[in-house]
This record gives C-alpha cells, sequence and structure tokens, in this order.
C-alpha cells in the first residue's frame, strides 16, 4: 500500500467540476485509491463519495492507493490536487 499526504492546492477547493476530474484521474487505475480527511474515508472512484468530504483549498488530505499501479496512481492524484492540469 502507497499513502502520501498532500495539500490541495486547487483554487477553488473541490466543488462538482474538479471533483468529477479527480474521479476520471482515479480510474484510470486498477488500484484501490482511498482519499481520507480526518475520520472519513471515501473512494476516490466514486463522485457522490468525494462529494461528501467538502474539500477546499489548503485543506491537507491522505490519498491511499493498493494495487499493481498503486505508486503511479497516487502520483497522479498528488500532482491533481497540487493543481497541475490534467493530462
Amino acid at each position: 500500500m502507497k499513502k502520501q499526504d498532500v495539500e490541495i492546492k486547487l483554487r477553488n477547493g473541490l466543488e462538482a467540476r474538479p471533483i468529477a476530474l479527480l474521479v476520471q484521474v482515479a480510474t484510470q487505475f486498477d488500484s484501490r485509491i482511498y482519499i481520507q480527511m480526518g475520520e472519513k474515508r471515501v473512494n476516490a472512484k466514486s463522485i457522490m463519495g468525494m462529494m461528501t468530504l467538502i474539500l477546499s483549498e489548503g485543506d491537507v488530505v491522505s490519498v491511499s492507493a493498493e494495487g499493481t499501479d498503486e505508486d503511479a496512481a497516487v502520483a497522479a492524484i498528488e500532482d491533481y490536487l497540487s493543481g497541475n492540469e490534467v493530462k
């Protein structure tokens, strides 16, 4: 399992469109990917789950992945949350 703390640097936090893009990034990987804030942990491939986190710029979340491509998955999620363009 790979785990990384990431600060959200998206200017408007994670509203509907940025969450949809995050889910698109996550679904590219076979690994199970979770994002946790405090005690709440949700599947990063679930739009509805991600909407429940209500994340803002500056929040720090824990990104974890488990599977064959876990390193790449965590790196891609970290890249996205850091405000880099989705490719």
